[in-house]
């Protein structure tokens, strides 16, 4: 158990965000930046991840164990969830381990039973995304290496639209983060999948009320995955966003949010 590095913003009632892999704080500023005008956002790096460094072989529940721990130092009795990918499978344990503190979940790209349908990749794939990923952080957004690079590169695996706002977070928030990605967290990640993660059987104890987003080519955990997470749930909405991928936070911010609000403002008697 390690103390987590977090952004704390915003009063009001608590929302833990939590962030996918490779991700940090920073990658959920999106979500955050907005939703702390009105509620207490708390958005830790997990373990291994951005600057809550940790070197050592660890597995997926000591997330959570993580994260109880903070919840209970800060003196947050109930809150509700908002996890990306990775934030989201994490979301799910909360709520199963913690069903009387979790108020609600929000789950963008994320699934009970992820699967995926990403190509394999190849050489130029990996060398494309190098050189993108450098020049965009140097010039972000900059037309001439989206055009000649980005869209050769696996961002089109991540996006479908290739624009300024897109390369925009990804120069901000993408690179320093899978930078600050530990060995550690991808090994306790892999070894994760290879056991073949499934929680389908348990959702029908979670009864809190769910928002479940998802981009329609999402390769990286797929619109049908988190489609059949939404329908083993007893109170959920899912919603599928077209023309767009697993960073669809990213290409289409206003609309997810605008969305987001209007869930919570509908949903407020969980809080």
């Amino acid at each position: 158990m390690i103390h987590l590095n977090y952004r704390l913003q915003g009063q009001g009632f608590p929302i833990l965000c939590l962030h996918g892999h490779p991700g940090s704080a920073s990658s959920m500023a999106i979500f955050t930046d907005h939703l702390s005008e009105k509620y207490q956002t708390i958005a830790p790096d997990l373990r291994g991840y951005g600057k809550s460094r940790f070197f050592g072989d660890f597995a997926m529940t000591d997330h959570l164990s993580d994260l109880e721990t903070l919840l209970n130092r800060l003196e947050i009795d109930k809150f509700m969830l908002l996890g990306w990918s990775l934030g989201g499978i994490l979301s799910l344990e909360l709520a199963l381990k913690l069903p009387q503190r979790v108020t609600g979940l929000i789950l963008v790209a994320s699934a009970a039973r992820p699967q995926g349908n990403h190509p394999p990749i190849s050489w130029t794939d990996n060398l494309y995304t190098g050189i993108a990923g450098v020049l965009n952080y140097i010039k972000p957004s900059w037309q001439w290496n989206i055009e000649t690079f980005g869209k050769r590169s696996l961002f089109r695996y991540l996006i479908q639209q290739h624009t300024n706002i897109a390369y925009q977070y990804i120069a901000k928030a993408a690179v320093s983060a899978y930078l600050q990605t530990s060995a550690s967290a991808t090994k306790s990640l892999y070894n994760a999948i290879r056991e073949g993660y499934n929680r389908l059987p348990d959702l029908h104890k979670i009864e809190c009320p769910t928002l479940i987003l998802a981009g329609e080519q999402d390769r990286h955990i797929t619109a049908q995955s988190s489609l059949e997470t939404a329908q083993n749930l007893k109170n959920c909405q899912w919603q599928c966003y077209p023309n767009t991928a697993h960073l669809f936070p990213w290409e289409i911010p206003h609309q997810i949010l605008k969305d987001i609000d209007k869930w919570l403002q509908n949903k407020c008697s969980v809080y």
